[in-house]
């Protein structure tokens, strides 16, 4: 079941940021989107990931941040998956808990989905339980 390769289960469909955006403008698709981290792109590249936490850590001591620009704020050592990589390995990295959503990037760079933990929880519960369980009267309408 973990021998799956993550392309099978990526998001494809990626809000990402540009590394010249505003902090602000992060902070509103974050808001709007109900997301914690976003991909940074370039050029169709993956450069960095921004998250909640970079968001927090950069920001919590005073005003003015909103102006700054996402790449003083970014993390840029960024761990990656490949799209044949197994969905075992995306596992193993959610479970180190420092992960929350792992980018997808193809042998030049460029971002072509994200996994999160949330995905491996659906593709391992959906293989042994492919009909719902609870609330199945619910589902199948």
């Amino acid at each position: 079941m973990m021998n799956e390769e993550v392309r099978t289960i990526m998001s494809t469909n990626v809000v990402t940021v540009a590394p010249d955006q505003s902090v602000g403008d992060v902070l509103l698709v974050m808001q709007n989107k109900r997301l914690q981290q976003l991909p940074v792109v370039e050029d169709d590249k993956l450069v960095g990931l921004i998250t909640s936490y970079d968001l927090w850590k950069h920001c919590r001591n005073g005003e003015g941040c909103e102006q700054e620009l996402v790449k003083q704020v970014m993390t840029t050592n960024v761990v990656k998956l490949a799209p044949k990589d197994k969905v075992g390995t995306a596992a193993e990295l959610f479970m180190d808990r420092r992960f929350k959503t792992l980018p997808v990037v193809n042998l030049r760079g460029e971002l072509k989905g994200v996994v999160t933990a949330f995905d491996v929880i659906r593709y391992s519960f959906k293989k042994e339980y492919p009909e719902p369980i609870l609330y199945a009267e619910v589902v199948k309408k």
